[in-house]
């Protein structure tokens, strides 16, 4: 989906994230878990929006995953969920990144391809889980037993 809200055409690939500040930036932002992967998105700033007209989307899988071959076995199949979950929900003035989890591996692929849908689609509503809003709501301890 472009920044205006007209949609991207059907199957028009996502940018890719390829700095580390990129993203360092999107850690910032606000984050929503599903059972593979955490899912952080940001909007770009205004400087940014004008080079990229699409949504970009990067991968990290950490050595807590597994060792290398693990690492890239993951990678390789959210790379492919990402394809075969296009078009996604995504707004084009955002960026995203995948944090990959081991259940990543081990997951039936249809269950992963709805996993992508279901965030994506989460995150575009706004439902993450407060990262990125402001400040959270404070609670008073013991509120009932000063009544």
């Amino acid at each position: 989906m472009h920044e205006d809200g007209i949609p991207s055409p059907a199957g028009e690939p996502p940018g890719r994230l390829t700095r580390r500040a990129e993203y360092q930036r999107v850690s910032r932002g606000r984050r929503l878990s599903v059972a593979a992967f955490t899912l952080q998105s940001r909007r770009r700033e205004e400087t940014e929006k004008e080079a990229v007209p699409v949504a970009r989307v990067g991968l990290t899988v950490t050595k807590a995953v597994g060792n290398a071959v693990v690492r890239n076995r993951v990678r390789r199949r959210l790379k492919e969920a990402l394809r075969a979950a296009t078009p996604l929900e995504a707004q084009g003035d955002h960026d995203y990144v995948l944090m990959a989890r081991r259940e990543a591996l081990s997951r039936r692929f249809t269950a992963l391809v709805e996993d992508v849908r279901t965030a994506f689609r989460a995150a575009r509503r706004g439902e993450a889980d407060g990262r990125g809003r402001g400040p959270a709501k404070r609670t008073t301890k013991n509120r009932d037993a000063r009544a």
